[in-house]
């Protein structure tokens, strides 16, 4: 596995704990005890957090990037099955009852995350009620995030899912902007690349995305949403009943 590298001091403003809405969101003891051993590290676009089976060593609270979740089957084909950003962490596994999972967790869009070790959060989970009770919240967020992936992959067409798609990555960073390239999207959305150029290409005809060079840039959000399905609304809806930490702004890019 490729290595995660320190955040360079002073080349880029550092992210505050409070970007991510669950580490802020932590009962105030817990979060004394854990920030001391907060690590903020930068994430490369691409860059693969841990294989299939790996033993999770860190769990991650993403400030300004976005990482995915992927199956892959034994033939190579691969598809996303959720999001995870400044909503929420990387790892439930670990508190699940597991340590591993035969998913690939893969950094969809460049940006940062503060990284702790797993063995201490699984140790406060144990200890604190309410730790307890904010994680399995978040958890039952992402299965749901993961059952309407798997109906709007079966049931709707490449242009709504791409929608969605967008959308569900843009609520999870503070910036209209997307940095990743069609092959990326072809393989989380488990299509072919010229599915994701064409419906690309519709949506910047309509003038809802402009899309150069890997990097996407919503320009109406409002006729995004009427352009996606109603998963997109589902999710962000058990999102909002779920995670009370959530700011009422925050599916908003402004």
């Amino acid at each position: 596995m490729n290595t995660i590298k320190e955040l360079p001091i002073g080349e880029h403003p550092k992210p505050s704990l409070e970007q991510n809405y669950l580490l802020s969101a932590l009962p105030g003891d817990v979060k004394k005890r854990l920030t001391p051993h907060l690590e903020l590290v930068s994430l490369p676009l691409g860059r693969c957090l841990y294989e299939s089976g790996d033993e999770q060593k860190y769990v991650y609270f993403p400030t300004n990037s976005i990482i995915s979740l992927v199956y892959v089957m034994f033939n190579g084909d691969s598809a996303e099955i959720s999001v995870v950003g400044n909503e929420g962490i990387l790892g439930t596994s670990l508190f699940m009852g597991g340590g591993s999972t035969p998913n690939r967790a893969i950094v969809q869009s460049a940006g940062s995350a503060y990284r702790l070790p797993a063995r201490m959060l699984k140790e406060e989970f144990k200890l604190h009620e309410k730790l307890h009770d904010l994680l399995l919240r978040y958890t039952q967020s992402l299965m749901t995030q993961m059952a309407q992936t798997a109906v709007c992959n079966r049931h709707h067409t490449i242009e709504q899912q791409l929608c969605r798609w967008i959308l569900l990555s843009l609520d999870r960073i503070p910036s209209n902007v997307l940095t990743m390239t069609q092959e990326l999207i072809a393989d989380m959305l488990g299509v072919r690349r010229e599915g994701v150029s064409v419906a690309a290409g519709k949506l910047q005809k309509l003038g809802v995305i402009e899309y150069h060079r890997g990097v996407v840039t919503v320009t109406d959000r409002e006729k995004l949403e009427t352009l996606s399905c109603e998963c997109y609304e589902a999710v962000k809806k058990e999102c909002y009943r779920l995670l009370h930490y959530l700011p009422e702004d925050y599916d908003s890019d402004e």
